[in-house]
């Protein structure tokens, strides 16, 4: 927390800069509490980044794609100036997003938005890490939506500078909207632009010992749907299945709604008691906790490069793998898209222009060497 902390700190107003940093490690550790994982492989970040337990960078092979581009950052400009308790001057420096877009979405399509940092901006590795500040799913559509800004703006750790944090987000790379978001954008008569550009497995898992490896599709719906309660049912041991949920409006879960149930009706997801708030005490989802009789769900770019843990497996699905090859010929039943996300009034402005050059060669060659299919050859 305390580089974070020092971050945030160095943009605030001196005298608050204490009160902040006891509120934003109050805040840090909330966040953490029902998390579908936990120790998030960025240390001391907020949102996304808690959920995350790998260290996100450049592959060995990695190039340049992109040359000269037209999506750049503005003017830096000094916002506040101060003696330090060492007797050094600390400035505090913002940038414009200018050409540039502000970027926020899902957890799973951080890596997509730190490569395009590193394309665009030619940003290290850890500029572009701390310049990414992602909400995760539900956040992301309600600030598109509602052009709210939040806390969470981007840092550019080698130039001191914050980027402003009153520029609203102008693309979400999320997974699909919601009942609740089309709802929430239908309220404020905004009309969504959505579009996918890259693919991925969704998939079950459990635990390694399982000696369960396939399910099929009918027996997941059934297994959800409380028809199926017991491994010896799909082959395994005799034990109790516990089929954990993620919480409403998560992008797994919509997922899990649309592309899976359907029509079938889920079962109550386990919950757990939690702190929420100013210590006040709920009942949230259980997510995915891993033992023998446990299955949960998520997404294949996630378990293979954001959160690995040996003591996890894939499920296949009707005896089908759900690797890169299998994607691509559309061989595995559960094949999802992640998609670029604007505001249709902002289809010629930098929102939209941004989604077009993703879908084109270069960005699709982008988004693949961050490690995601593409949703065309390239």
């Amino acid at each position: 927390m305390i580089k974070y902390c020092h971050s945030i700190l160095s943009a605030a107003i001196p005298r608050f800069r204490l009160l902040l940093c006891l509120l934003l490690t109050f805040a840090l550790s909330l966040s953490l509490t029902g998390c579908l994982f936990k120790n998030g492989g960025e240390p001391d970040r907020l949102s996304s980044w808690g959920h995350i337990n790998q260290i996100v960078s450049r592959a060995a092979d990695w190039q340049r794609i992109v040359e000269n581009s037209s999506f750049q950052l503005g003017e830096k400009k000094l916002e506040e100036s101060w003696i330090g308790g060492d007797g050094k001057r600390i400035n505090d420096y913002s940038i414009s997003y200018g050409s540039y877009p502000h970027i926020d979405g899902s957890t799973v399509s951080i890596p997509m938005a730190v490569e395009f940092a590193r394309q665009h901006l030619n940003l290290t590795d850890e500029d572009a890490r701390s310049f990414v500040s992602f909400n995760t799913t539900p956040h992301a559509y309600e600030y598109l939506i509602t052009k709210e800004t939040d806390s969470g703006y981007g840092w550019i750790e080698s130039q001191d500078a914050h980027l402003e944090d009153d520029h609203a987000a102008d693309l979400i790379i999320v997974t699909e909207p919601s009942r609740q978001d089309l709802d929430l954008a239908k309220q404020n008569n905004v009309e969504l632009v959505v579009k996918p550009v890259a693919c991925d497995a969704f998939v079950f898992i459990t635990h390694i010992n399982n000696p369960v490896d396939s399910l099929t599709l009918e027996q997941v719906r059934d297994i959800y749907s409380g028809k199926i309660t017991n491994w010896l049912e799909v082959g395994g041991n005799n034990e109790p299945i516990v089929a954990y949920q993620r919480e409403e409006e998560s992008g797994s879960q919509t997922t899990m709604l649309s592309l899976v149930m359907k029509e079938t009706a889920m079962l109550p997801p386990e919950t757990v008691t939690v702190i929420h708030g100013m210590g006040s005490l709920i009942d949230a989802v259980a997510e995915y906790q891993n033992h023998k009789s446990s299955i949960g769900y998520t997404f294949r770019y996630y378990i293979d490069n954001l959160y690995k843990n040996p003591d996890i497996k894939i499920l296949k699905i009707d005896g089908v793998s759900s690797d890169a090859e299998n994607l691509r010929s559309e061989t595995y039943p559960l094949t999802t898209p992640y998609f670029g996300v604007i505001r249709a009034s902002d289809v010629d402005k930098t929102g939209g222009l941004f989604l077009d050059w993703m879908l084109t060669d270069e960005g699709q060659r982008c988004i693949q060497q961050a490690g995601y299919v593409p949703v065309r050859e390239v």
